[in-house]
């Protein structure tokens, strides 16, 4: 039998000036405020906001809006538990764009950045987090470090691990994991403790970077029995932190990272995320936990509509990086900061990664102004079509020495060979036994270069530089334009984050109110950057 569908009141509409409403919402968003209407008028108007103590009696109130700052913007959980301001993460840049200088601005504005310690030597890994301890830690902000995957070298894993907790880094941004290694484990297990309740406290906090629901499980459940079991008898970690751990997702706070720069998967945020999201309420129960797990944003974020969208999809924090790398404080080179200040959302592409060449994966980076992208994937194009270098017809060979590589390929070897010395003796040893091999490492060092040049200011070569980008940074450049945040010198990392923080509060104010009624113009939800104090 076929049922009447449920009837919906429909709401009277509200009309009023457009300019007036802009403006009081943009001055009231600090403030409780009630909308009313005239409830004699046959056309009903907008009285006014007004703050809610106070109102006429003659009017009817049809919304009450409480204040809202941008710190209350995510989850208040993130703030209490990470000690900040905001809701607000810088990523991990890998080989230091993430600096320390970036960090240390973050951390001072009320947020917090990882530093980018993957392709850091160790050495100055070292020197980098005690500067950052040094400065950040007598003052109580929170910062943290990065701790890139290395499956093929697990020992260099464990090196990074064994410096980030002899060194007390509380906070590490794990990416690039497929699956849980016990470097990560043990990390996040060390320290584990019980309050006078019999509550779980955590002296390590991992901030799971994930683009898979597959990934995402294995960072929201407890660590397998099996590697927790190995570590105890490893003697690694102690059996009652082992135990506790069993109770426990191995990250409470994971990053969905969507259409990003660098490794990504080009997934859009408003499909991915929600996804996630479910994951984590189901695991929750589950599992029974009694803490919240956050789950973050990353991926298209270089604007205030971009972070108010994320913040609405649930996001307890927002992940940024492309936009960060154009910042001042930037281990970027000035070079790449202005071509990064040039990029259109469309400005990006694929290209081969030096990590994970011969698994043909792919990493997104800047187009504009370089033609790194159609080389990477001619690169890889020659090396799926050919056994070995010899195998590589004279002319294409001549062209790669030329317009690539600038230099014979005989003489690039022999650098390869004088690096890995130092690095990894044994991949010589295969590559000598491998010739496919040997042409995977010599390729690879013109992608690895690629992503240094950009670093280090390399003359000569910019239209070889291999810069990590999203469509985020051509979004930012479109939002700055015209403000005093155009100029790449003026685009200091405190006000970078305090004007997104501000425009998604503003933005999300304004959708409030459309939410209570009110037709607000599109006009409404723009927010130029303004200098702004800490």
């Amino acid at each position: 039998m076929e049922q009447n569908p449920e009837t919906i009141e429909r709401p009277t509409r509200i009309a009023f000036d457009p300019q007036g409403i802009i403006r009081l919402a943009h001055e009231t968003l600090r403030e409780p405020v009630a909308i009313h209407r005239h409830p004699k008028l046959t056309t009903y108007g907008l009285a006014r906001l007004e703050p809610l103590e106070g109102q006429a009696p003659a009017r009817q109130a049809i919304a009450e809006l409480p204040p809202l700052y941008p710190e209350w913007l995510g989850d208040r959980s993130f703030n209490e538990t990470h000690h900040t301001r905001f809701a607000y993460v810088g990523g991990a840049m890998a080989r230091g764009i993430s600096s320390v200088e970036l960090v240390t601005a973050l951390a001072h504005a009320g947020a917090i950045g990882f530093f980018g310690a993957a392709g850091t030597a160790l050495n100055e890994l070292e020197s980098s987090l005690k500067r950052l301890s040094a400065e950040l830690d007598p003052r109580g902000l929170s910062w943290g470090s990065n701790l890139i995957h290395t499956p093929h070298s697990p020992e260099l894993e464990e090196q990074v691990v064994d410096l980030y907790l002899k060194l007390g880094v509380k906070r590490v941004s794990a990416s690039a994991f497929m699956d849980l290694s016990p470097s990560i484990v043990r990390y996040a297990c060390r320290g584990l403790n019980r309050d006078a309740n019999g509550r779980a406290i955590r002296s390590n906090f991992v901030f799971a970077k994930i683009s898979r629901p597959e990934v995402a499980k294995r960072f929201l459940s407890p660590p397998p029995d099996a590697l927790l079991e190995k570590l105890v008898v490893e003697r690694k970690i102690a059996r009652d932190e082992a135990d506790i751990a069993a109770t426990l997702p191995l990250s409470e706070d994971v990053t969905v990272e969507s259409d990003s720069g660098g490794h990504t998967d080009n997934r859009p945020l408003g499909s991915l995320f929600p996804v996630i999201q479910e994951l984590a309420v189901d695991l929750s129960e589950k599992f029974g936990y009694d803490r919240p797990i956050r789950i973050g944003a990353a991926g298209g974020l270089g604007s205030p509509q971009g972070l108010a969208a994320a913040y609405a999809l649930g996001a307890a924090y927002v992940l940024l990086g492309s936009v960060h790398q154009a910042s001042v404080e930037s281990g970027l080179a000035e070079g790449g900061k202005r071509m990064l200040a040039q990029a259109n959302v469309s400005d990006v592409a694929m290209t081969a990664s030096a990590d994970m060449f011969e698994a043909g994966v792919k990493v997104q980076v800047l187009k504009r102004g370089t033609l790194m992208a159609n080389r990477g994937n001619t690169l890889y194009r020659i090396y799926k079509e050919y056994p070995s270098i010899e195998d590589i017809p004279v002319k294409t060979r001549l062209e790669l020495e030329r317009s690539i590589f600038q230099a014979p390929l005989d003489t690039i070897w022999k650098e390869t060979k004088s690096y890995f010395a130092q690095k990894d003796p044994q991949q010589i040893v295969k590559a000598e036994a491998d010739p496919k091999r040997q042409m995977a490492l010599v390729f690879r060092w013109y992608l690895g270069n690629s992503s240094h040049w950009p670093i280090a200011g390399e003359e000569g070569r910019q239209a070889d530089y291999q810069i990590w980008c999203g469509p985020a940074m051509g979004a930012f450049n479109n939002w700055v334009r015209g403000s005093f945040l155009e100029a790449p010198e003026n685009r200091r990392i405190s006000q970078i984050a305090l004007n997104l923080m501000e425009g998604a509060a503003r933005l999300t104010r304004l959708q409030q109110l459309r939410a209570a009624g009110l037709p607000i113009p599109g006009s409404a939800f723009r927010f130029s950057p303004r200098p702004l104090a800490i």
